[in-house]
C-alpha cells in the first residue's frame, strides 16, 4: 500500500468560552520541511507539536496552523507601568513649561511612551487544555493521513496500469526478437557476399563471425531482468508500508534494462516498444516524486 505526499486535514471547536481551529497540509518532499504556526500559548508545546507531526505524517512539506481564541475572559490582556507613566508625564511637562506648550497632548505621549503598556496575555495552559488541543491536533493530522492513502490508490492504480503496459510491450519485442536475428542474419550474409563474391571468403568462418556478432546483441537477460523487476516493482506496491524511495530504486533498475535492450536490439520494430516503454516508466517516475 503507498501514501501519496499530497494532504489535508482540518477540524474546529467551539465551547463558548474558546474557539480552536486547526488545519494541516502536506506536498511533496524529500524530507519532512515543516512551516508550523502556533499560538504563543502552547509555544513551550511547540517541540512535542512538531514529533507528533513528525511520527504521523513521517515526510513532505507540511503546513500546520493552530488558531486559538478565548471568547470570554474577565481578566485584563494588557497592564500599565504606572511608575514610568508619571515618570514620562513629569518630564514631558517640564518640556512643556519651557517651550509654553499646552498639556493636552502629554498624556497620549507619555502612554504611548516605551514600556508603559504592558502586554499580559501570557495564558498559563491547563493540563485538561493542552489534551483537548493535542487530541485534536492529532485527529486532524489522521484525516490528512487518510486523505494521503486515499490518493496513494490513485497512484497506485496508475503505476500498475503503467507496468501492465511495459510488460505488453516487452512480450512483444520478445515476440519480434526470433525474426530480428534472423534479419540480421541474413543482412550481414548479404553484405558478405556481395562485397567478396560467392568464392572470396571461409563459409565456415562468415558462420563463427555472424554467431558470435548475434550474441552480442542478445536481450534474452535483459528481457528476463526486466520481467524481474516488474514482478518486484509490484510486489513492493503490494507491501503494508509505504516506501517510495525503494520504488525509486526499482525503476532505475527497470530503465536501465529497457535502455539496454533499445541499445542491442538494432530493430526498429523493437524500438518502437522500447520507445513506448520509455514512455510508460517517465509516468512512473513522475508520480513516484508524490509518494511516502
Amino acid at each position: 500500500m503507498i501514501k501519496s505526499m499530497t494532504g489535508f486535514g482540518q477540524s474546529s471547536s467551539d465551547d463558548g468560552q474558546s474557539r480552536l481551529y486547526i488545519e494541516v497540509k502536506s506536498l511533496n518532499s524529500k524530507f519532512l520541511d515543516l512551516n508550523l504556526r502556533i499560538p504563543k500559548t502552547f509555544s513551550d508545546k511547540e517541540m512535542e507539536v512538531r514529533n507528533l507531526i513528525s511520527e504521523i505524517l513521517e515526510r513532505g512539506k507540511v503546513s500546520v496552523s493552530i488558531e486559538y481564541e478565548r471568547v470570554a475572559s474577565e481578566q485584563i490582556s494588557q497592564t500599565y507601568n504606572e511608575a514610568l507613566f508619571v515618570a514620562y508625564y513629569n518630564v514631558l511637562k517640564k518640556l512643556a513649561d519651557r517651550v509654553y506648550s499646552p498639556y493636552e497632548p502629554l498624556f497620549q505621549i507619555a502612554l504611548s511612551s516605551p514600556d508603559v503598556i504592558q502586554n499580559n496575555t501570557k495564558e498559563e495552559v491547563s493540563d485538561e487544555l493542552w489534551q483537548k488541543v493535542r487530541k485534536m491536533l492529532t485527529e486532524v493530522l489522521q484525516k490528512c493521513d487518510r486523505f494521503r492513502v486515499d490518493e496513494g490508490k490513485v497512484l497506485d492504480d496508475m503505476m500498475k496500469k503503467c507496468c501492465e503496459s511495459i510488460e505488453e510491450n516487452l512480450e512483444r519485442i520478445k515476440e519480434l526478437d526470433p525474426k530480428r536475428v534472423a534479419r540480421i542474419r541474413e543482412r550481414l550474409r548479404g553484405n558478405v557476399t556481395s562485397f567478396f563474391g560467392e568464392e572470396g571468403f571461409d563459409e565456415n568462418r562468415l558462420e563463427q563471425e555472424i554467431i558470435f556478432y548475434v550474441e552480442k546483441l542478445d536481450i534474452n537477460e535483459e528481457k528476463v531482468r526486466l520481467k524481474s523487476h516488474l514482478d518486484y516493482f509490484l510486489k513492493a506496491l503490494r507491501e503494508p508500508q509505504s516506501n517510495g524511495k525503494k520504488l525509486a530504486f526499482i525503476t532505475q533498475e527497470i530503465g536501465r534494462e529497457i535502455n539496454t535492450i533499445g541499445s542491442k536490439s538494432n530493430d526498429a520494430d523493437m524500438q518502437q516498444h522500447v520507445v513506448l516503454m520509455k514512455e510508460e516508466l517517465e509516468k512512473i517516475k513522475e508520480q513516484l516524486n508524490n509518494v511516502l
